[in-house]
């Protein structure tokens, strides 16, 4: 019997880790068609995740949150337009040689992690803006039979653990499909997807119903789904059955709902941190001021200068 017993428990072990294994996110998909039209006249020759927030621009966040999660595969989707994206995270010799030549090696180090493999990068275009789900529908024939992360620069999200890495950690458990998720207040509630709660286990939550930019006063929770997303090839899947929702376009989160509705696993992820909108000029304004007085070369003087434009304008009042 307790033979019989080692084995049923080695059995399940192995089960188990077979499963987790299987759970693996390697590829991760940015949606970066976007026209950026909150930002012009600026995002008129330069794409809006190419905009610096403090010395990196957005897009360099996203992929930092997505190498720390173990990401080894990234697809773009973009536009017409978007050359300087691509260019971004290509080889640059000339520079690199003239920063080796002069010595200035932190520069020159900083250069190179900006880099990308060969072959790690994907490029594909959405032809048309028809919403958040028909770009990630693009990358469709990338994506295979693994699962996959979406994950949208405009949300920058300041965390001592990266919000994608605490993500994946929490799907090695969970399987299913997950979304970050955060409060938002009543007013606001409106302009994103809402889950509908099952129930809660610490910050993992099991949904029953997600609502897309539900009017005002009939959202389900104050739990507001935010750019984060783990997901499996079924949710694709999904689009063949899914129309056009919210705003006559195709929306992600009806393919994940579709989940629900099918009696499939859908967790929120209640992550640590602190997101910032930078899809909108008061949230990067926002962002900037954080992510500059975190920073230890920029703090004192970037804080004695705030201090000093609060105490002027205290004066003129």
């Amino acid at each position: 019997i307790a033979l019989l017993t080692s084995i049923m428990q080695i059995t399940r072990n192995l089960t188990t880790e077979g499963l987790r294994m299987n759970r693996k996110v390697s590829k991760a998909i940015f949606p970066v068609a976007g026209l950026g039209t909150r930002f012009l006249p600026a995002t008129k020759s330069v794409p809006k995740e190419i905009m610096t927030l403090v010395d990196r621009p957005l897009i360099q966040y996203a992929i930092d949150e997505a190498r720390a999660a173990g990401i080894e595969d990234f697809i773009f989707v973009t536009a017409r337009g978007k050359s300087a994206l691509e260019d971004y995270f290509d080889v640059s010799p000339d520079l690199e040689a003239a920063l080796e030549s002069s010595g200035k090696n932190d520069l020159l180090e900083i250069l190179r992690s900006t880099n990308m493999e060969s072959g790690a990068v994907a490029y594909m275009r959405q032809h048309k803006a028809l919403g958040l789900g028909h770009a990630v529908l693009c990358a469709r024939k990338l994506i295979g039979d693994e699962p996959f992360a979406v994950i949208l620069p405009d949300d920058v999200i300041a965390a001592e653990k990266p919000c994608l890495q605490q993500m994946v950690e929490a799907y090695q458990e969970t399987g299913g499909a997950m979304v970050a998720t955060m409060e938002v207040s009543p007013a606001k509630a409106s302009s994103y997807g809402v889950l509908d709660i099952r129930s809660q286990n610490g910050p993992i939550v099991s949904v029953k119903g997600m609502v897309e930019k539900p009017p005002l006063g009939t959202a389900p929770s104050n739990l507001a789904v935010i750019g984060r997303y783990i997901l499996t090839p079924q949710v694709l899947a999904n689009f063949d059955q899914v129309g056009r929702g919210a705003g006559g376009e195709i929306q992600l989160t009806d393919a994940i709902a579709a989940e629900v509705t099918a009696g499939r696993d859908v967790f929120g992820y209640r992550f640590e941190g602190q997101r910032y909108d930078c899809g909108s000029k008061a949230g990067f304004l926002q962002a900037t001021v954080a992510f500059a007085l975190a920073r230890p070369d920029l703090r004192d003087e970037f804080a004695a200068f705030l201090t000093e434009m609060h105490s002027v304008k205290q004066a003129a009042q």
